[in-house]
């Protein structure tokens, strides 16, 4: 497979950007009381600010489509079908004869996209100034709904149908044991690769745990004065992360509007994607979910987790953290409840919600870390 969008397409989108009709918004002085809330920045409150908004969009009329087409088609690039549906992934082998493959699975609203960067120093580490023994094959899909995979077309694509569409792509390109990485949404994946699929898995590396109070007082004797205040911030989160309540509720109501504006499709996926230091990650983001019109059913991934039976009791298979600064860190002793087998937990200083984007070298060396000790399982 090779990107290969139509100049047509790449002129409607620019016709689009040029007429953009702007919001309207509140003043600046009636906004904030510059006090953050949970992941919420002063100024942003009721949501992302028109600043950002057409900044952004200037950005984008002057955005290199091609220059980023080329960057990503250096790797190679496959599609599949699995259970109906088009997966698409890049694969990549290392020239070290006993790597370990390795599936990194992305986040909404990325893509596949989050770790191309990463290719080089996980398949070559050698020429990345580590160790040969620490090299991987790497296997980064889109997710199904997401991007070049295109629109699901079939209701009930939640985690655990797409870890058994992952389990079976490793199949296929030869792999019976391999390890996972997830961020977000592939986070959620992650763990569902391994109760699903665990005598397979050597590993499962995640960014975030998603394991949260069950409402039993009990659960919180003893606690300190820090995690509540941990648990406060993790509530500001849920209550003002607005795209998984929305997504969760009515993704197709909410798609009729990004399928029809490039700027609004910007600004849904840029209120998580923000922060991110290079600004043409959002827009190359933001141009695989414009080309291929994937903002409904990438939404529906939310709406499908939202109501699948979830899975009953604690995991058993090897499960490993790396939390990063500036993203919702999970609370050890839910964590444990949930899983029996944590075997690495690592918090750092800085990075975010996409470390890989942020903190790539934190994010390679605990990966790096995690599948040395598990490697020989």
């Amino acid at each position: 497979f090779r990107i290969d969008i139509p100049q047509a397409d790449l002129d409607d989108l620019a016709d689009r950007l040029a007429r953009t009709r702007w919001a309207d918004e509140l003043p600046e002085d009636q906004v904030t009381d510059g006090v953050p809330k949970g992941p919420i920045q002063p100024g942003w409150e009721y949501g992302v600010p028109l600043s950002f908004v057409r900044g952004m969009v200037a950005r984008w009329r002057e955005f290199d489509w091609r220059a980023q087409e080329a960057r990503l088609n250096a790797h190679p690039q496959f599609t599949t079908e699995i259970d109906g549906q088009r997966i698409h992934f890049v694969h990549v082998r290392s020239a070290e004869p006993d790597a370990t493959p390795l599936i990194l699975m992305h986040g909404w609203p990325n893509t596949f996209v989050e770790y191309v960067d990463l290719i080089g120093p996980l398949t070559d580490p050698r020429g990345h100034g580590g160790d040969p023994a620490n090299a991987f094959d790497v296997v980064i899909p889109s997710l199904p709904g997401f991007g070049f995979s295109g629109h699901t077309t079939t209701k009930g694509w939640d985690a655990a149908r797409t870890a058994d569409a992952f389990a079976e792509l490793m199949s296929r390109l030869g792999y019976q044991r391999f390890g996972a990485h997830g961020n977000d949404a592939g986070a959620i994946i992650g763990p569902h690769l391994g109760r699903r699929h665990g005598h397979r898995l050597i590993g499962v590396h995640v960014n975030q745990i998603f394991s949260f109070p069950s409402g039993d007082p009990a659960e919180f004797a003893g606690i300190s004065e820090q995690d509540m205040q941990y648990l406060q911030f993790l509530q500001g989160f849920v209550e003002h992360a607005i795209h998984d309540r929305a997504q969760q509720a009515q993704p197709q109501t909410l798609a009729h509007a990004l399928a029809d504006s490039p700027a609004g499709q910007l600004a849904w996926i840029g209120q998580l994607l923000a922060g991110v230091p290079d600004p043409d990650v959002v827009l190359t983001n933001a141009t695989i979910y414009w080309l291929t019109n994937t903002a409904a059913s990438s939404a529906r991934f939310y709406y499908e987790n939202h109501h699948a039976q979830q899975p009953e009791g604690p995991s058993s298979f090897p499960i490993g953290l790396a939390s990063f600064a500036f993203d919702f860190r999970p609370l050890r002793r839910f964590a444990e409840r949930d899983h029996k087998n944590i075997v690495s937990w690592n918090e750092y200083d800085r990075g975010s919600h996409w470390a890989a984007h942020d903190a790539p070298d934190l994010l390679v060396d605990d990966l790096r870390g995690f599948f040395r000790g598990l490697r020989k399982g």
